[in-house]
């Protein structure tokens, strides 16, 4: 995902370094400590494009809950499967569930 539409206007969604350091600040914690939170991975998500605004030059201006109110389960899901690091069908091995990374 390299955009999302949240109220009518695109903007770019992107992991960044700062969107890590953000969500760290945010949070307490690493990303690599999120897991399946549903809460947290929005959180993730706003700081990735908080970021990658800033980076972009485009105005931001909502705060978490405005932010959170305009996003969809599609959304969320496009988002959450853009971050997940592609898997070959060559390594998964029938039977054992795959791999979660630790990002």
């Amino acid at each position: 995902m390299n955009k999302i539409k949240i109220y009518g206007k695109e903007y770019p969604a992107r992991v960044t370094m700062g969107a890590m350091r953000r969500y760290k600040r945010e949070t307490g914690q690493d990303v690599s400590l999120m897991g399946n939170d549903i809460d947290l991975l929005v959180t993730f998500m706003y700081c990735c494009i908080v970021s990658a605004c800033n980076a972009d030059d485009v105005p931001f201006d909502m705060d978490m809950d405005k932010f959170a109110d305009g996003l969809g389960m599609d959304d969320l899901n496009g988002f959450a499967e853009s971050i997940s690091p592609a898997r070959s069908d060559s390594k998964k091995k029938k039977g054992k569930a795959p791999e979660v990374p630790s990002t």
